[in-house]
């Protein structure tokens, strides 16, 4: 019942502990999952699942995470405790078949609500049709895992979830405060190369715009595109993989001092525009392209996957209009003002 659960390529008869052997098996949970520990500052995750033994899997497999878990079976107590005052969540495990209150409806509970609008969702259930990850895709739930699956792709789902929350919020913040000297901006071009150039661009380029809070993550996920798959050529599936090991980063700088790659640039230009009013992006890099037409929309299956969400996302909720240009080397963006 428990290797049905969650996909454990074992099992065993008693309720095991981090630290403890498995019966049989030699394995420490502790030494098998250090590698995937990382610092997430007690973030606040609630995890609702009807079946206990569920609930118990992820929160023994979460628990090496540094992570506050509050977990309900029961929906409706679940629900309760995200609306109560000072919640104060980070992220929802939620899984989609439940009795009185089932996952699709807590979900679009949540996204009605503006104060739960950046809580990211990781939807998972044993539904694993196109349509059905695609209703969920569409409802909000942009992290998807499906019954069974591996420990690993929890953490690392959870890794990556958490992750881009974080990223989010410091745009957001920067946005804000960039927002009132931005507003003499009418035209301007920038170059980068780097994480951290992006980092400091995207709040002022997005305080251009009425709703920054909005356009930011967008436009970051388009300037770190052009970045990673377009000047270092950073496939699709490779950084799903350096996403999974916790890599990323350390790829994007070596491979940014490699000589074929090192004097690369890509540059974003933006310009405030009247009749209509608008603020129009246009990001451009010198790598050969990528097949930017199975990026648009969100696919059901890259919903398990730690990246590919990015570009469907600022398509979306970010932009206006989105436009990739030949072979994806350049993209404009835009945000109608009024």
């Amino acid at each position: 019942m428990l290797r049905e659960a969650i996909g454990l390529p074992f099992s065993f008869s008693e309720s095991p502990k981090v630290g403890e052997f498995f019966p049989g098996l030699w394995v420490n949970i502790a030494d098998t999952f250090k590698l995937l520990t990382v610092n997430m500052a007690h973030e606040r995750v609630l995890i609702v699942d009807d079946e206990e033994l569920n609930l118990f899997i992820i929160q023994e497999f979460l628990e090496s995470e540094s992570l506050t878990l509050d977990a309900f079976a029961d929906p409706v107590a679940a629900w309760e405790s995200l609306v109560a005052p000072g919640s104060d969540y980070d992220l929802v495990v939620l899984d989609r078949m439940m009795p009185d209150l089932d996952g699709m409806e807590f979900l679009r509970r949540m996204k009605a609500e503006a104060r739960f609008t950046n809580i990211p969702v990781i939807m998972q259930t044993a539904a694993s049709s196109p349509e059905q990850v695609r209703e969920g895709l569409a409802a909000g739930a942009y992290y998807y895992l499906t019954k069974p699956y591996e420990p690993e792709a929890l953490i690392s789902i959870v890794r990556g979830a958490l992750e881009d929350r974080r990223s989010r919020q410091q745009l957001l913040s920067q946005s804000a405060h960039a927002m009132e000297s931005s507003q003499l901006l009418h035209l301007a071009e920038f170059q980068f190369s780097t994480l951290a150039h992006v980092e400091s661009l995207v709040p002022v380029l997005a305080s251009l715009c009425p709703n920054p809070e909005t356009v930011a993550p967008g436009l970051a996920d388009l300037m770190v595109n052009a970045i990673e798959h377009g000047n270092l050529e950073l496939s699709y599936q490779e950084k799903a993989r350096l996403k999974w090991d916790g890599n990323w980063e350390e790829e994007i700088a070596r491979r940014a001092a490699l000589p074929e790659y090192a004097d690369r640039i890509a540059v974003v230009r933006v310009e405030r525009q009247s009749e209509p009013t608008r603020v129009v992006y246009t990001v451009s890099d010198e790598g050969p392209g990528f097949e930017w037409h199975r990026f648009l929309e969100f696919d059901p299956e890259r919903a398990y996957d730690p990246n590919g969400r990015g570009i469907a996302m600022a398509r979306m909720i970010s932009f206006s209009t989105l436009e990739y240009r030949g072979c994806g080397n350049q993209v404009v963006a835009t945000v109608l003002c009024d």
